[in-house]
């Protein structure tokens, strides 16, 4: 994710997501917070994105898996 405009946001959607459906998504940040339909995305800023990074690298929750699958991902 790059880091350089103030205005950076990370948007997450499970339909774009290459681990969906497996053990890994189970264990996903996004699951653990949200427990969402499957059809919404989360929409993550910046500071929130490196708050969820630093709580996972901390093992306070489960760290961010998200890979995306499409092109531009």
């Amino acid at each position: 994710m790059a880091c350089d405009t103030p205005d950076a946001h990370l948007v997450i959607d499970c339909d774009t997501c290459t681990r969906q459906g497996t053990t890994t998504c189970e264990d996903c940040v996004v699951t653990f917070l949200c427990e969402r339909r499957p059809d919404q995305a989360v929409v993550v800023d910046l500071d929130e994105y490196r708050a969820l990074r630093l709580l996972g690298e901390a093992g306070l929750v489960p760290p961010l898996r998200h890979s995306d699958r499409s092109p531009m991902g």
